[in-house]
C-alpha cells in the first residue's frame, strides 16, 4: 500500500510533527509513505518524494513545514482536482492524507468527491475546524500571542497606557479569546464578539477615573483599523493608546508539548482509519477522545456553547 502527505495554507507549528507521526505509523505497518511538496500546487504538478524515516529524523521540535506549503486557488478549478487525482492514481497512491485549516479541507472535500480515498488531519493556528477541540498549531500560537501581550502589558502599565493588540483568525475568534482570557484583557473583540467603539472608550473613561494603569484590549484581525482606533481612543478616553500587529511571528516557533503530542496521536489515527479502510474523514479530539467525520461537518462554522460561556467571562475577571 502506498499512501501520499501533504500541507497546505498558513503554516502552522506542530505540521512536523504529524508529518513525522505519519510517516513512522506508515512505515511500522509496511506502508509506503510519499511526501507531496508545496501543497495542492505540488499534487496538481506531480511533485513526489518518497519519505525514508531518516527524513523526519530531525523534525519533531521544528515550526513550520518541510513539505513546503502554497495556497493556490486554482486548485478548486475542476479541471485541476480531476488533474490531481490522476497524477495520485498514476503513482500507484492509494490515500491521500493533509494537513492543514478549513481551505486545505475544502480541497481535500473537491478530491473526496471525485471517489479518490482522503484523510485531514487539522492543522491550523486559527482553531478554525469545527468538530475538534483543537487544531495542530493553535496551543504554540497561543502562548506566542500570550507572552507578547504580556511584555506589552508591562510597558503600558509603566507610561499607564492602553493597547491594542491585533491577532490572526481570520473569520474565527479563537486566538484573540484565549489570548484576552490569558492576560486579563479589558476587551475581546472577534467575528463572535462584536463592540461598539463607543461602548469601550466610555469604558476606558470610567477606568481612568478609577486610577487604573494600563488596559489591553484584542481584536482579531480584518475587523477595524487598530491603528485608526487607538487614535480615537487617544483623543477621547484620557488613555494614551498604542496598536501592535503580531502579524507572522505568531505562525513561527517551535511547537508546544500539547502541538507536539496532539499531532502524534492525529497521525497515528490517520494511519489506523487507513487500515480499516474508513475513508473521506477528518480527525478531531473531542473532550480529549480521537473522533473521525465528514469533511462537510468539519466546514461548518457554529459557535459553541463553550466559546459563549468564555466570552462572557471576559466582563467578570478582566
Amino acid at each position: 500500500m502506498k499512501i501520499a502527505i501533504l500541507t497546505s495554507g498558513g503554516d502552522a507549528p506542530g505540521m512536523n510533527a504529524a508529518i513525522r507521526s505519519v510517516v513512522r505509523t506508515a512505515l511500522y505497518y509496511q506502508i509506503e509513505p510519499y511526501a507531496v511538496l508545496d501543497g495542492f500546487r505540488g499534487l496538481a504538478t506531480s511533485k513526489y518524494k518518497k519519505m525514508t524515516r531518516k527524513d523526519v529524523s530531525e523534525i519533531l521540535s521544528r515550526g513550520g513545514t518541510v513539505l513546503g506549503t502554497a495556497r493556490y486557488d486554482d486548485f478548486f478549478r475542476e479541471e485541476t482536482v480531476l488533474k490531481a487525482v490522476n497524477n495520485l492514481i498514476s503513482q500507484k497512491i492509494d490515500c491521500l492524507i493533509v494537513i492543514g485549516g478549513d481551505g486545505t479541507y475544502r480541497g481535500a472535500k473537491a478530491i473526496k468527491e471525485t471517489g479518490f480515498p482522503v484523510i485531514g488531519i487539522p492543522a491550523s493556528i486559527d482553531n478554525d475546524i469545527w468538530g475538534t477541540d483543537y487544531t495542530i498549531g493553535f496551543h504554540t500560537a497561543l502562548k506566542t500571542i500570550v507572552d507578547d501581550i504580556d511584555k506589552i502589558k508591562d510597558t503600558s502599565s509603566s507610561h499607564q497606557r492602553a493597547s491594542i493588540i491585533e491577532t490572526m483568525g481570520r473569520h474565527k475568534g479563537d486566538l484573540a479569546l484565549y489570548a484576552g482570557l490569558s492576560t486579563g484583557a479589558e476587551f475581546i473583540i472577534t467575528p463572535e464578539n462584536k463592540i461598539d467603539k463607543n461602548t469601550i472608550i466610555a469604558s476606558l473613561k470610567q477606568h481612568k477615573k478609577e486610577g487604573r494603569r494600563n488596559a489591553i484590549i484584542v481584536v482579531t484581525e480584518n475587523l477595524i483599523n487598530v491603528h485608526e482606533f487607538a487614535k480615537e481612543i487617544t483623543e477621547k478616553s484620557g488613555f494614551s493608546c498604542r496598536a501592535t500587529v503580531l502579524g507572522y511571528v505568531q505562525r513561527g516557533g517551535s511547537p508546544v508539548p500539547n502541538d507536539r503530542i496532539l499531532a502524534g496521536i492525529m497521525g497515528a489515527y490517520a494511519i489506523d482509519l487507513i487500515r480499516n479502510k474508513q475513508y473521506g474523514l477528518a480527525i478531531g479530539t473531542r473532550h480529549e477522545e480521537l473522533v473521525s467525520y465528514t469533511f462537510k461537518e468539519a466546514l461548518q462554522r457554529e459557535t459553541t456553547d463553550t466559546i459563549q460561556k468564555l466570552y462572557s467571562l471576559v466582563p467578570k475577571i478582566a
